[in-house]
This record gives structure tokens, sequence and C-alpha cells, in this order.
């Protein structure tokens, strides 16, 4: 399993400074000889207490100029935050909700940096002006080099979004360890990568946002979705935590909740159910092969760029919501929680027998 390669790298702080204890002091002889002469000449008196207020003057000149200096760069970084383009970090990009949410920044005049695995996937997101890296969230080498970069490109990192992430169906009898090791790998680990990277920069600044892709099925979880559900329940949960432990730092975290998308997220659900079925489970995948849970082309399904635009919004409105559903399953669906877990069995039961 990946490991994250930071973990190793101690932190170390500023080192104290010491005092001198070797440092000769004035011998009884000097300091006798100096009151003499301030006795015997009294315009040795006055000169010194002149030289003495000089030399005040000078320094409290020169505490002024250093404090008028960072008060200057206070103001320049302050103007900076408002003058220059906001950079924005994208996980995921090379189709669907990520390439959508690219655009969608790119359209709002955000300097935007597009990643996926091969970066041959975003090339025409590079074309309409979007800064392509490569990155796969679960290498720690790769996750640092694209925050370091992005602050590069924009000066800041202002928004990072977690949106790479796929999704293991399956009953939890057919899903290997192995299997489940991976699915939270990407999308739990990795959105945790980023976050770690990205923080003490944001800290540094004052101000950013973290925008955590989730699911519907964060909040609840169905049949066959385990490995998946299980991986975007521990990601909200984290989300929560996280939300209050940087709020202090003016840091948002938001967590944004679609329900099924058209994208070719829905290819890769397909891709990812189990080829070694236990036969006894035939008709759960039976309901796999009728029904989209994830994403596809039903009526209630959302486009795109309809939870691209809530992720700009979420990254760009002044005081966000911790959470945003998207789409009428999304809205809808989250009212099951609600429901007595007897009344939600029956309901999967019920969909069975239709299947």
């Amino acid at each position: 399993m990946t490991t994250d390669a930071d973990d190793d790298t101690a932190a170390a702080g500023p080192e104290g400074s010491s005092s001198d204890d070797g440092s000769t002091p004035s011998s009884p002889a000097e300091t006798d000889d100096s009151s003499a002469d301030a006795t015997a000449d009294p315009s040795a008196d006055a000169t010194a207490d002149s030289g003495s207020a000089e030399d005040d003057g000078s320094r409290a000149g020169e505490g002024a100029s250093s404090e008028t200096a960072r008060t200057e760069t206070a103001n320049a970084a302050t103007d900076d935050r408002y003058t220059r383009k906001q950079c924005v970090l994208i996980t995921g990009c090379s189709s669907g909700i990520g390439e959508a949410t690219a655009r969608a920044f790119l359209e709002e005049n955000w300097q935007v940096v597009a990643t996926a695995r091969d970066t041959d996937d975003i090339t025409d997101l590079e074309e309409a002006g979007c800064h392509a890296l490569e990155l796969d969230v679960t290498e720690p080498t790769q996750v640092a080099r694209a925050v370091e970069r992005t602050v590069e490109i924009g000066g800041a990192i202002d928004c990072l979004v977690n949106n790479a992430g796929y999704a293991q169906l399956g009953p939890t009898e057919d899903i290997s360890t192995g299997e489940l090791q991976r699915q939270f790998d990407v999308n739990v680990y990795g959105p945790h990568r980023l976050t770690r990277a990205a923080l003490p920069h944001m800290r540094a600044q004052g101000d950013g946002r973290i925008i955590n892709l989730s699911s519907v099925l964060g909040r609840i979880s169905i049949a066959g979705t385990g490995p998946y559900s299980g991986s975007k329940h521990a990601l909200e949960a984290m989300s929560d935590a996280l939300r209050s432990e940087v709020d202090e730092f003016g840091i948002d975290v938001v967590v944004v909740e679609p329900g099924p998308v058209k994208s070719a997220f829905s290819d890769r659900c397909d891709a990812e159910v189990p080829n070694d079925r236990t036969p006894a489970y035939e008709s759960l995948y039976e309901v796999f092969e009728d029904t989209q849970l994830i994403g596809g082309d039903g009526p209630l399904a959302s486009d795109p760029e309809d939870v691209a635009a809530a992720i700009v919004h979420a990254g760009t409105c002044p005081e966000p919501p911790a959470r945003y559903p998207v789409g009428p399953v999304a809205e809808y669906g989250l009212y099951a929680r609600y429901l007595p877990d007897w009344l939600r069995d029956a309901g999967y039961r019920f969909v069975r027998k239709l299947v």
C-alpha cells in the first residue's frame, strides 16, 4: 500500500539563541575613572547627554522606519491578493466533472492548474488556457510537486478541488482487501495528501478553500456500494473535522455531494465490478446491469456542468455552506438518512424484486 513519503520528514523548529556567558565585564577601575571624569568636568556630562539623546533619536527613527517598511510589505501582500488572478488546483480533470470544473473556473478568470494521471488527456484544457500537470494522487512526490508548482504559477493556492476518484462496486464478500485498500488510497488518502500539502500555504496566506467531491452515497449506503460509500463517508467525516480545525486560519472546507452524473464515471464503475462473482449475489449483479447507482443517462442524472457550477460557487462565494447537494437524487435522497433502517432495507428488497 502506498504510504506518504513526507510522513518521515520531521519539521525542525528555529534554533534558540543563547547568551554569551564568557563576555568580560568592565573592571572597577574603569567604572571609577568614568565617574571621576564626569564629576570633574561638567561639560563632559553635557556632551555625553547630548550624544545619548542623538543616539536615542536615531534609534527611534530607525524603529519607525522599520515599522513603516513592515506595514508597507503587509499592505502590498494584501493588495496583491486582490489584484492578482486567483489560482485553483483541480485533480481528476481528464473528463466529466473535473474537466467541466476547470473550464468553469477559467470563465471566472481564475488561473487553473488542471491535473490528470496522463497529461495527454487534458491537452484540450491546456489549449483553453489551463496549466496542465501530471498527477497521480496516490504518489506523494507528485502531490508535493503539484502543490508547489501551483504556488509558483499563481503566487498562492487559493482553492484546492479534490475531485479525482472512482467507484469500486460489488458485494462486500466479492471485494478483496487489496481492492478496498486501492479504493481508499484514491478516494480518501489522495485528498488527505493534497490537503496536507496545501494547508501550510493557505495558513501563511490567511486564506484558502478546500472543496472535496463526495456523493449522495457519502451520506447513505445501499447494497453493492460498500467500498465506494465507505470511502465517501470517510471523506465527509474528515472534512467535518478539518472544517473546525482550520476555521481560525481563514480557511473554508466544503463538501459537494452529487447524485447520478452523466459522465464517463459510470463507465469506470462498470469496469470496477468484480469478475469473480459469488453466484449467490446474482440478483445484485443484475441490479448493477439494469440501473446506474452512481452515474448514468437517466432522467434524474445531472450534467457535469451542474456539479461544476456548484464547485465554482463553493470556491468563490463569501460564506460557503458546509455541503452542496447537486441534483434531485442528492437533494431528496439525503432525506433517506432519516428513515428507519428497516424501511430502507425494505425499499432495496422492493427494487431487487422489480429487477
